[in-house]
């Protein structure tokens, strides 16, 4: 038996029973469908290659033999071999993240709360930290905000991910109806019959998402998930603070969670974010929170039945219904009658009402803003409460309270990106007086857009205006001068300025930027206004893309040093924005390990973080591992904020420092070398579906900065997604074989890993990138750019650093500490391997000599059984971009 084999086998006998049986359940309900579908010679295919693939991990099959299987299908068979594995990791998915959520139940002990829990986050404040004080002080100053973004790495439809969700929904009533029964029965009738439609459902899209296509499907997840997820997160914060009191008194938890979006607002590279998409962006986004908020008032209002005589109405609630009934009769009357005696009732159904009003624009009845309903709220609370109904002012109607303050009417603060090129030139053209172009006007109409998104939503629903590419304190001016040209003064919008530092020069140059920030009057009023907050954020894509992982890991971890020491001396709240990606290439990786090997002093108790792509559905496609995720987040940001944690973190980083600045200088040489060589990019472009991703229709945002072909101007999306539909993942691990190789002392290594939470975060990433690789049909793939020499040096680094990972980590096997992980990666990369050399069937015809002869029909053909494929590939290894 071979060592992978025995992985294998391993990995087979740790899956949960549950879990195989659901696996087992979904695999058999989709061969059903295959056969029914397109006939038993179509599962007998997808048969042959899945027992080829397992059979050429466990080295009983070769290479050869499976090209062979592969190649004699006709295209049309291809294709529909590719969907069935396709949909089968869809299925797969779905039983993870259901094994995922019963473990998560199963660990959920108020006793022994599980790690990385708010809950063990407040236990080990109070034991390690300072107590109450401390974590009274902690607690009032936690912010997460996250901010969703429509960067092109979600390779799903959102027809495929509704479906998806059903099948979801189906899988819960089996597991919750009784074998034999007829509840069952429909139940697997019903699963079958999801099944069946996602087999049906084109896994492409026809047609490219445009910028509100792209607000939509993100704000499923809000309508699904985020929306009631909000509440049970800080009703945890509250129970773990206080078990006894949470739901009979005034919560300790305050709302710490704030969303953004940029989505509709991200204009940088993308013509298509027009000020027309923001405001009507930030339009859909207020008829979604209204909806919710509306919802959930009225179930609020039908259940509190609190009768006059038991729980009386205090006087200014008994005022305010007075005068509601004095404006507004009719609606008034018709409430009263269905709810006498109920004044509780008839104020929140009258707030329900009004908050229809409002999403209607119904100017006599709605609400002026979020603020105003919340005073509402908070009256009907203090009326309870009065009247000794705790639990009723501190319960459900507190979940409400939470939403409100969390989400106001705009539900998550738009941002405007544009590059400082753009603002440069502009700025130019108004100065000189002469003609304004087209993006000029545009520029301009983004500001004035601004101005009516705070005139009618108030300030937080957009203020933030983030300059990528930030070189100097003037691109920071030039918004604020663009400003005064776009509106008169009186009507100018609030706007927080917020540089983008990308790479690597401009990480280094940041502390001069700000400190000429500082020098601005218009930052100074800002300063004054917001209580000396400035945010600044760092960009990890690019810089990765620049200068290799290893790098750009120290080049952002000293940044952040750099910028906390700054913010101390100069006085400055600052708060750290995280322009990290999903996949490993672009800062991914979990988010609350990242968290915890930030610099010292540079968290502060504030965390924000892009949520891009595929991380959005994975991370809020069901309740429990929203809450799940957020939770992680809110005990690293805590933990990250004490002194115990930053004292062991500064004391590492000073010991281990000089080897890793070695590593770091051998790492960066190896990727630049790579990268300079002459004809790089082309080499790229011919191993790697790469410019067929374009064809995946995954977003609106053009692939390139601009008209050019080089590396330059290629986005570090595309370019991590290529790699990783290579199964090479270079962008997450590339130099670090070499840098490790350049340091003799082992042992200070090992140590590193065990107690600097930066090195260690840096290698297991690398290791999850390399778990994920395949050597042997990464071969395969860098074979298609005839250089030899470039799939030697490739290889080669690829060798030396799974050895050197594997020596520093004292694992014998990738992945060894991380079971549940390990177990997912050894089961699924067969496949993979499967959608992998089907890819490569279409990628060596489209790349080879007789490419030029293909028939039209031969060439669509083989096109869309590679882009059938990167789906697949996609859903397999879930973080691609």
């Amino acid at each position: 038996m071979t060592a992978v084999s025995a992985e294998r086998d391993s990995a087979r006998q740790e899956v949960p029973e549950q879990l195989r049986n659901d696996v087992k359940l979904l695999g058999e309900m989709l061969g059903t469908v295959l056969a029914e579908s397109g006939g038993e010679d179509l599962l007998a295919d997808v048969e042959k290659l899945r027992h080829a693939v397992i059979g050429a991990r466990d080295g009983a099959v070769t290479t050869e033999e499976i090209t062979e299987l592969v190649g004699a299908w006709p295209l049309e068979r291809a294709k529909q071999v590719a969907r069935a594995f396709t949909v089968y990791f869809h299925l797969a998915n779905l039983a993870e993240e259901h094994q995922r959520m019963r473990a998560l139940r199963e660990r959920d002990d108020a006793a022994n709360p599980p790690r990385e829990s708010l809950a063990a986050a407040v236990r080990a404040v109070r034991e390690t930290d300072g107590g109450e004080e401390r974590l009274a002080e902690l607690v009032e100053g936690m912010e997460f905000h996250p901010v969703l973004t429509a960067h092109p790495t979600e390779a799903r439809r959102r027809a495929v991910s509704t479906s998806i969700l059903r099948i979801s929904a189906q899988l819960d009533a089996w597991h919750a109806s009784h074998e034999g029964s007829s509840t069952a029965a429909e139940a697997h009738r019903r699963l079958l019959e999801e099944v069946d439609l996602l087999w049906r459902t084109s896994q492409l899209r026809y047609t490219k998402l445009n910028p509100l296509d792209e607000v939509r499907t993100a704000l499923a997840a809000f309508d699904e998930t985020i929306f009631a997820t909000i509440p049970q997160v800080y009703r945890a914060l509250d129970t773990a603070i206080d078990p006894e009191g949470t739901g009979t008194r005034a919560p300790r938890a305050t709302p710490f969670v704030r969303y953004g979006s940029w989505i509709g607002g991200d204009r940088d590279g993308n013509p298509f974010v027009t000020h027309d998409v923001t405001r009507e962006a930030v339009t859909i986004q207020s008829e979604h929170i209204l909806r919710g908020l509306e919802t959930a008032c009225s179930r609020v209002a039908r259940n509190l039945t609190a009768y006059s005589n038991l729980t009386p109405a205090s006087p200014a609630l008994l005022e305010a219904i007075s005068e509601a009934k004095a404006a507004h009769p009719a609606l008034m009357g018709e409430i009263t009658q269905r709810s006498p005696n109920e004044p509780y009732r008839q104020f929140l159904l009258l707030a329900a009402a009004r908050l229809h009003a409002t999403r209607e624009r119904d100017a006599d009845l709605a609400y002026p803003g979020a603020e105003d309903f919340l005073a509402d709220l908070r009256l009907v609370q203090e009326s309870l409460a009065a009247a000794g109904a705790n639990r009723q002012a501190y319960g459900e109607l507190q979940h409400l309270v939470w939403q409100a303050e969390t989400f106001g009417f705009h539900l998550a603060e738009l941002e405007i990106r544009q590059h400082s090129e753009v603002h440069a030139a502009a700025l130019a053209e108004l100065e000189s007086g002469g003609p304004r172009s087209e993006r000029t006007e545009e520029v301009l109409d983004t500001i004035r857009t601004v101005s009516w998104i705070q005139e009618r939503f108030g300030v937080e629903a957009c203020r933030r205006y983030i300059v990528s590419f930030t070189r100097s304190a003037e691109d920071i001016e030039a918004v604020y001068k663009l400003a005064t040209y776009a509106l008169p003064p009186k009507r100018v919008p609030v706007l927080d300025v917020i540089p983008l530092f990308e790479t690597g020069a401009d990480l280094e140059a940041s502390p001069g930027v700000l400190a000429g920030m500082l020098e601005l009057p218009q930052v100074r009023q800002r300063l004054a206004d917001n209580d000396r907050r400035v945010e600044v954020m760092l960009g990890y894509s690019d810089s990765a893309k620049d200068v290799g992982p290893v790098s750009a890991t120290l080049r952002l971890y000293d940044a952040q040093a750099r910028l906390s020491a700054w913010a101390s001396e100069n006085d400055v709240r600052l708060t750290l924005f995280h322009g990290r990606g999903g996949s490993l290439g672009r800062g991914g990786g979990p988010a609350s390990r990242a968290l915890l090997a930030q610099a010292p002093g540079s968290v502060g108790g504030r965390f924000k973080v892009t949520e891009q792509g595929e991380v959005i559905f994975a991370r809020y496609g069901q309740e429990a591992i929203a809450r799940r995720h957020i939770e992680q987040v809110g005990h690293a940001v805590l933990m990250a904020s004490t002194d115990a944690v930053q004292e062991r973190e500064r004391a590492a980083a000073e010991l281990y420092r000089p080897h890793a600045d070695t590593i770091a200088a051998a790492a960066q040489k190896a990727y630049l070398d790579l990268i300079g060589t002459e004809e790089f990019a082309v080499w790229f472009s011919q191993v790697s579906p790469l410019e067929e991703l374009g064809e995946l229709r995954l977003g609106s945002r053009p692939a390139r900065r601009g008209a050019a072909r080089g590396l330059g101007d290629l986005r570090a999306i595309p370019w991590v997604f290529a790699w990783t539909q290579t199964r090479v993942n270079l962008p997450g691990w590339y130099g670090l074989g070499t840098g490790l190789a350049a340091v003799s002392d082992l042992s200070a290594l090992q140590d590193a890993y065990r107690e600097w939470p930066l090195f260690a975060s840096l290698l297991d990433n690398a290791e999850m990138s390399l778990a994920k690789a395949d050597r042997t049909i990464a071969e395969r793939y860098l074979a298609l750019g005839n250089r030899p020499e470039l799939t030697e040096t490739v290889l080669r680094e690829y060798d030396l650093t799974r050895e050197l990972v594997l020596r520093v980590t004292g694992h014998s096997r990738l992945l060894e500490n991380r079971a549940v992980l390990s177990r997912a990666v050894d089961l699924r990369n067969p496949y993979v391997d499967a959608l992998s050399h089907l890819q490569l069937r279409a990628l060596e015809a489209l790349r080879g000599e007789e490419a030029d002869s293909l028939s039209e029909q031969d060439s669509q053909h083989l096109e869309r059984l590679l882009l059938l494929s990167v789906n697949g590939v996609a859903a397999g290894l879930q973080n691609t971009g």
